[in-house]
């Protein structure tokens, strides 16, 4: 159980090892922010908001327990959710409406938090229509990071919804039940935001934001595992699987400025 996972890494996180991260950058204008733009705001239907990030033109990743409503446990309906890629004060630099969601058959969000249901929180969404745009690339995905590896996270979260900020130096502390236990300084919306590896100079999705924790009054971050479970994700899709909505929805244009009243949602 998570609790327990806790207690059995609570003697192995001591050390400076957080005192060395870097601090959340805001990208909100230039070609750093650019750069960034196939991560993007999931709004999902006034209840709140996640991260997610393009793996695929027509593919968002992020955590499974961003698609339930908080306060009933029921499954959010796919029309009511959209991404926001690259989304900065009022403007994104492309919209979609989701036509299919599927999250791991192993996740359960009626379980309380343990360590099964963290490494099995992730989610894939078809978007209606694929972004096909020059300066939106879909990340590539790696292996799950060794322990004292040093990873980013790209994300939105609570008191910054309207840009997204970047940590380029943060540690994976431990792993653990294919749990990674992380030095990142993730918040509520952070849910679902890739978690990057930069070795040999590229950024690639090693695994996705699920929870924030406190070790020994350490704020840990908690991701999933990635690569078998996004396997699964994808044959699920190319089997037929999922959450479909019903009818096809407007598309919005690169750069439309609208206002979306988004609350950030708890993980």
């Amino acid at each position: 159980m998570l609790r327990f996972l806790f207690l059995v890494l609570a003697g192995a996180l001591s050390g400076p090892a957080q005192a060395q991260d870097s601090r959340l950058h805001k990208l909100e204008v230039g070609d750093e922010a650019r750069q960034w733009e196939a991560v993007g705001r999931l709004d999902l239907g006034g209840r709140g908001f996640c991260t997610g990030a393009l793996v695929a033109p027509n593919l968002v990743l992020t955590a499974a327990h961003c698609l339930y409503d908080k306060a009933t446990g029921a499954r959010l309906d796919p029309a009511r959710i959209e991404f926001l890629a690259g989304w900065r004060n009022g403007r994104a630099a492309a919209t979609r409406s989701v036509r299919r969601a599927v999250s791991h058959p192993d996740y359960d969000y009626g379980n309380r938090v343990t360590a099964e249901r963290v490494r099995n929180d992730l989610a894939l969404l078809e978007l209606y229509h694929p972004i096909n745009n020059t300066t939106i690339t879909p990340f590539e995905t790696d292996e799950r990071p060794r322990k004292g590896q040093k990873i980013g996270v790209v994300s939105y979260g609570k008191d910054r919804a309207e840009a997204p900020s970047l940590q380029n130096i943060c540690e994976v502390l431990a792993r653990q039940d294919e749990v990674l236990v992380m030095s990142c300084d993730v918040d509520f919306g952070s849910s679902g935001s890739p978690v990057f590896s930069f070795e040999g100079g590229v950024p690639r999705i090693v695994s996705v934001v699920s929870a924030m924790a406190e070790v020994e009054g350490r704020k840990v971050s908690l991701g999933t595992r990635l690569i078998d479970p996004l396997q699964v994700l994808r044959a699920a899709l190319d089997a037929g699987e999922g959450v479909f909505q019903d009818a096809a929805p407007k598309m919005f244009t690169t750069g439309t400025r609208r206002e979306t009243g988004a609350k950030f949602a708890k993980p």
